[in-house]
């Protein structure tokens, strides 16, 4: 479960991107922030929750947000998904899962029986002021992007 509730000032965040251009949360203040954390590069889930949120990336960007996904991924397996999928949205690696932990999205998973920390596949929407305006602790892919697209868009309008 998710420790960030809406209304609560996002966690600030310094990440590389896939370029390895550090990205704030400072640096974006004034503009919605869509931060999607999911598990790994390449994966079916991931892939086709980042192909959604690429093919939909002109809407976010007419609403003055900006789209990233966040995962424990290199920066090179980070461009080799984009290069293969060619995604639109920014990638941040969080290897040492600071930021994840910060966010609440770091949690004890259950595969088969065994038990290990992981990513917790969630997603949450920042406001252009810092905080969070709407979250979704455990995310289904299929369906999600256009939730969140149709939530910013009602948010952006009020």
């Amino acid at each position: 479960m998710s420790k960030l509730n809406i209304g609560d000032k996002a966690p600030p965040f310094r990440l590389p991107d896939e370029n390895g251009n550090v990205v704030s949360l400072d640096e974006l203040k004034g503009k919605w922030v869509v931060l999607y954390f999911y598990p790994r590069d390449n994966t079916p889930g991931c892939t086709t929750e980042a192909i959604d949120f690429s093919s939909s990336i002109e809407d976010f960007n007419a609403m003055n947000a900006r789209v990233m996904g966040v995962s424990r991924d290199s920066m090179l397996s980070h461009q080799k998904f984009i290069d293969k999928k060619e995604l639109k949205v920014t990638l941040l690696t969080d290897a040492e899962h600071e930021m994840m932990e910060d966010y609440g999205v770091w949690q004890l998973k259950k595969l088969y029986g065994k038990e290990s920390m992981g990513i917790v596949r969630s997603t949450f929407i920042i406001d252009p002021e810092g905080k969070i305006a709407h979250l979704w602790p455990k995310v289904k892919v299929k369906g999600h992007v256009d939730e969140v697209k149709a939530c910013l868009k009602e948010m952006a309008a009020s």
